[in-house]
């Protein structure tokens, strides 16, 4: 694989509604890659899958992400409805990148002292 088929292969995670979109290495959560970038995602039990306070919709690419795990689910139904896991819902802290995805979180900050020039407009 040459260094140019590796940088297309990586995947991009989109964020709304700041509508930047950050990379990330394949296998990553989504939560851990937007960390990574220096983005604030909000969670209170520290990505354990215990709270639903890092619940993102995706948007698109739901297919690029990791199955949902019995832990993630049975979070998911106690704090949000049985129904919920039928919903294009995921714990970011949970969900694994292996291709784009577009997720919509509020709450989620950019980088200190950089604003948005941290990242890129979304396409």
């Amino acid at each position: 694989m040459t260094d140019a088929t590796r940088e297309a292969a990586v995947p991009r995670i989109a964020l709304l509604p700041l509508d930047v979109t950050i990379e990330a290495p394949e296998g990553v959560t989504i939560m851990d890659a937007a960390r990574s970038a220096g983005y604030y995602w909000p969670t209170t039990c520290g990505g354990e899958a215990r709270c639903t306070t890092c619940l993102c919709e995706v948007r698109e690419g739901a297919e690029r992400l990791s199955p949902m795990g019995k832990n993630e689910r049975r979070a998911i139904v106690a704090e949000r409805g049985d129904q919920a896991p039928d919903r294009p819902l995921r714990l970011a802290c949970q969900a694994r990148v292996f291709g784009d995805v577009r997720v919509y979180k509020e709450g989620v900050r950019p980088p200190l002292g950089l604003g948005l020039r941290a990242a890129r407009p979304t396409d």
